[in-house]
């Protein structure tokens, strides 16, 4: 007579989500078809494990299958009573049709095939991909591109999305569209990079398993007034005339909102403020400076006052310019 989830494991009930999912894999390994080529007791352990894997390690269906809501193939009992092991189950006698396992499981599917249910942010093809190089799709080569069924999940989607430099530093959300006619709203970390890519989980093509993910590439679009020099957020701040001369206080635009910075007396064109934390930010959130390069800027049209001004001054102080 087969044995309960929870036996076919190797584990006792009390057994961590850790523990199980170490179980699964070293069972999974030892049985896979990749390393028992024609071993039919080998694939048949391995559809067992798997099987019971597929209870045992989805939180929710352990609890349902530990309060005999279930039984060990994920299907309701009458009322709660014969769920979890015993000979009302379908892993002991009278389990009824497709009984243990290779019957019609999870809602039907002819063969019995598997389910890649979400354990502790991983699958049964996230764990099989990692040991047998298999990826999402299990095993490679076969009908369907994996062993019993695992190709079924839905695949993966993928998208481009342009933000904002400021939306990249500061984070936010922002709506993105698919082309099957879907719109989800996407979560920007702050610190989000150029070419970063983002992973949301079960947004992808619909699978008879569930739905794949969707991983979307963030492209920062070229901000009209800030700019990356060698890893800094540099911006261009015009001032005028008499405050490079005389010197004074003059308001900046930053990401955060406007800020008022100090500008030193005979400041020139190119010269470099540091606005400190005011900057891009890193993937783990820690902000940059901002860096304003003063541009002099004359009045427009023409001053009676400031041309005698500079008339004078030419006459009296001539000077060139250093080249920069």
């Amino acid at each position: 007579m087969a044995r309960d989830p929870y036996q076919e494991l190797g584990v006792s009930r009390t057994a961590t989500a850790d523990e199980v999912r170490k179980a699964f894999r070293k069972l999974a390994k030892e049985n896979h078809p990749d390393t028992n080529p024609g071993n039919k007791a080998a694939e048949e352990r391995f559809k067992k494990v798997s099987a019971a894997f597929d209870i045992v390690g989805d939180a929710e269906k352990r609890k349902k299958f530990d309060r005999g809501e279930i039984d060990a193939d994920g299907r309701e009992t009458m009322g709660g009573m014969g769920g979890g092991f015993g000979a009302g189950g379908p892993w002991g006698a009278g389990g009824g049709p497709g009984g243990g396992f290779g019957g019609a499981r999870s809602g039907g599917r002819p063969g019995g095939g598997f389910r890649t249910e979400t354990f502790e942010g991983a699958d049964l093809g996230d764990i099989l991909g990692e040991m047998f190089g298999g990826g999402r799709q299990g095993r490679p080569g076969g009908a369907g591109g994996g062993f019993g069924g695992f190709s079924q999940r839905g695949a993966d989607t993928r998208a481009k999305l342009e933000i904002d430099l400021v939306d990249a530093i500061r984070g936010g959300k922002q709506r993105i569209a698919f082309s099957d006619g879907r719109t989800i709203d996407v979560t920007i970390p702050k610190g989000a990079q150029d070419g970063q890519s983002l992973r949301l989980k079960g947004q992808g093509a619909p699978g008879r398993s569930g739905a794949g993910d969707a991983f979307i590439e963030i492209v920062i679009k070229p901000h009209p007034l800030y700019r990356r020099e060698d890893g800094a957020l540099v911006m261009d701040l015009p001032i005028a005339f008499y405050d490079a001369v005389l010197g004074g206080k003059v308001e900046a635009p930053t990401p955060d909102g406007p800020v008022n910075v100090a500008v030193p007396k005979g400041a020139n064109t190119g010269t470099r403020l540091r606005l400190k934390g005011r900057g891009l930010s890193d993937a783990k959130g820690h902000r940059g400076d901002l860096f304003a390069r003063l541009v002099v800027v004359l009045p427009e049209g023409s001053d009676p006052a400031l041309d005698a001004f500079a008339e004078e001054a030419r006459a009296k102080r001539p000077y060139t310019p250093k080249r920069r």
